[in-house]
């Protein structure tokens, strides 16, 4: 499980071996490590009495609310599970502050950039789409994921699939987006609106595919438009198969997530391995014209020869009955 800091200061600073005791429920979490922070609160990998877990603080009772609702609210989502299961809500009382927090599954496997650095940009194309079926249900129960990026994606298995972490920047339908990384976000690169809705998550799906195919990522030029976009994405062979609708989705040209998914498929059933000029091999060949008859007559010097020497060798065998048999005669004329 993995998660991007970002330049916002760390709310807390606890080190490995606190204990965290639940005021209300008194279950007790030891924390191990640190797995990553942002605006609202920070994530702890934990041991708890089940194995360990994962556990997110914030001085805010607001954020902390809101996630656990996003979270119970992706539970009932029909299908495989989303986000990561809730297991526990409560507050820790630490020097006289109250920490509200939240323990969650601990979801274990590599982040979607490294996974793919490390199988192979191959993956890429089944993994969207994976994720792009996930979205889909996601704004059918009227949420809008925010913050999507590879950071957030963790990828487990085999068998492999996508599952969504961090789920502090899902926003209600309609509303202003919580939280968002700038590299994935439609208002910093073309001035679009930061309203939470379907086209937002999907240009941020546009902007993962540009970005396992540029894992340093790049930094607008100038005002930074679609025309910088367009040019990083022909500058790259990998993303050729997917251009069409990389564009569409940094464009907002599709409804929902299960038409760029169709379109993404689509690209890739089209894209077919270059071509070599056929041309066949020269083959060093025997002079004759008539490969079957050598064939043939071959076969038959073949079976001539053998015939000989099965001749030769049963003439043999007579010769040595013969003289056997007049050996026998002269020794048995002997004795009379």
């Amino acid at each position: 499980m993995a998660m991007m800091n970002n330049t916002s200061k760390k709310p807390f600073n606890f080190p490995p071996g606190t204990v965290v005791r639940g005021k209300w429920y008194k279950q007790i979490y030891t924390i191990v490590k640190e797995l990553g922070y942002g605006a609202n609160g920070i994530v702890y990998l934990v041991q708890g009495t089940s194995g360990y877990q994962a556990l997110k603080m914030s001085d805010s009772n607001v954020s902390i609310t809101s996630e656990v609702n996003v979270l119970k609210s992706f539970s009932k989502v029909q299908g495989a599970p989303l986000g990561p299961k809730l297991l526990a809500v409560d507050d820790w009382e630490y020097r006289g502050q109250k920490i509200h927090f939240y323990v969650m599954e601990y979801i274990q496997g590599t982040d979607l950039l490294s996974f793919v650095q490390s199988k192979g940009f191959s993956w890429t194309g089944v993994l969207i789409a994976q994720l792009l079926t996930d979205l889909e249900r996601i704004h059918k129960e009227g949420w809008v994921f925010g913050d999507l990026k590879p950071e957030n994606l963790i990828v487990t298995g085999p068998p492999y699939r996508i599952r969504c972490i961090d789920v502090g920047g899902t926003t209600i339908n309609g509303r202003a987006i919580k939280e968002f990384t700038e590299f994935f976000d439609r208002g910093y690169w073309v001035g679009g609106s930061r309203r939470a809705e379907p086209s937002y998550d999907l240009f941020s799906v546009g902007m993962i595919l540009i970005n396992l195919a540029y894992p340093g990522r790049f930094t607008k030029s100038g005002n930074g438009n679609m025309q910088q976009l367009r040019k990083a994405i022909g500058s790259k062979d990998q993303l050729k198969k997917f251009e069409g609708s990389i564009l569409d989705a940094l464009e907002g040209k599709f409804q929902s997530a299960s038409d760029m998914r169709i379109s993404l498929l689509n690209g890739l059933s089209h894209s077919q391995p270059v071509q070599q000029p056929k041309s066949k091999p020269k083959v060093s060949r025997p002079v004759s014209t008539s490969p079957h008859v050598n064939s043939s007559a071959t076969h038959s010097r073949y079976q001539n020869h053998r015939n000989k020497k099965s001749s030769h060798f049963l003439e043999t065998v007579l010769v040595v009955m013969i003289v056997s048999l007049l050996y026998v005669l002269y020794i048995y004329g002997e004795l009379m």
